[in-house]
């Protein structure tokens, strides 16, 4: 990596990450409890998210105070170097609030609207996954001892592989949700359900999971784990000739992205709608 700016911003980006990480393992109160809900009475933001997120934020805005941000806890600012940071200061709250391993801290900076440094650390595993633009994606510490450039699995045939998903905290999204992965489990060897959009997106990088798809995320949950997967060698986008969005998010090798992505269109509630009105006009369907 020769570009000084990307230097820079990978390793504030780990240094911010590291300290915000540390906060939320060794911080967490004994009594910690919901701050406020989002989206829905289960969806919830406790008193760590909105600490972490002040951490990174601070200490990001005094390296350099002209970069934007848009974090998921409130923090939004346009900057004026062209630099934004986009920031999910704790992936996997729930998880974080029952005493579950499984979250994470995101941190991913775009330069010009395109993503070129993304960081997820994973402290209840010891893990730091990075990457940056066109120059690969590492991990280390964990069950990575050494630092070690990642790779995804060759692509498996359909019926063996191992997804990944998540489900949103909206009732009508998540009843949607459950549809589609009763749709598409009997066509796989088996989906996972780990509750961390970031670090699903980090295992398909190291070959822990096969692909990973997901509907409703922000793009604070995809921005530094789908740089990593792409640096590792995934495909990432969403519906076809889109990029990953809110309405489908998906990451997996060549050779599998295409199937699913098939699948998952036909699963998808506007191809649904549209089929159910084709039925319905030529008598298929009654009402």
């Amino acid at each position: 990596m020769t570009d000084p700016l990307l230097t820079e911003l990978l390793d504030l980006a780990l240094e911010a990450a590291r300290r915000a990480g540390a906060l939320l393992r060794d911080g967490r109160p004994d009594d910690l409890a919901v701050a406020k809900t989002k989206t829905s009475p289960i969806d919830v933001v406790t008193e760590m998210d909105i600490a972490a997120e002040k951490l990174i934020t601070g200490f990001l805005a005094d390296h350099r105070p002209q970069d934007g941000f848009l974090g998921e806890e409130g923090a939004s600012s346009p900057g004026t170097s062209g630099v934004r940071w986009v920031i999910d200061p704790l992936d996997g709250t729930v998880n974080y609030l029952y005493g579950l391993p499984t979250w994470a801290v995101s941190i991913a900076a775009e330069r010009d609207g395109e993503t070129v440094v993304g960081v997820v650390e994973a402290p209840m595993r010891g893990e730091t996954y990075r990457a940056v633009l066109g120059g690969g994606a590492h991990a280390e510490g964990g069950a990575y001892p050494d630092e070690r450039r990642l790779a995804v699995r060759p692509s498996p045939p359909l019926d063996q592989a191992l997804l990944g998903t998540g489900f949103g905290y909206v009732q009508a999204r998540r009843a949607h949700q459950a549809d589609v992965a009763q749709r598409v489990i009997p066509r796989v060897r088996d989906i996972r359900r780990g509750g961390s959009a970031a670090i699903d997106l980090c295992d398909v990088a190291a070959g822990r999971l096969d692909a990973y798809y997901e509907r409703g995320l922000n793009p604070w949950d995809l921005a530094a784990g789908a740089l990593i997967a792409r640096e590792a060698g995934a495909l990432t986008g969403g519906r076809p000739g889109e990029p990953a969005s809110g309405e489908l998010a998906l990451a997996a090798p060549p050779g599998l992205f295409e199937p699913l992505q098939e699948i998952l269109e036909d699963c998808s509630p506007r191809c649904r709608t549209r089929a159910w009105r084709r039925r319905s006009r030529s008598g298929g369907v009654t009402a």
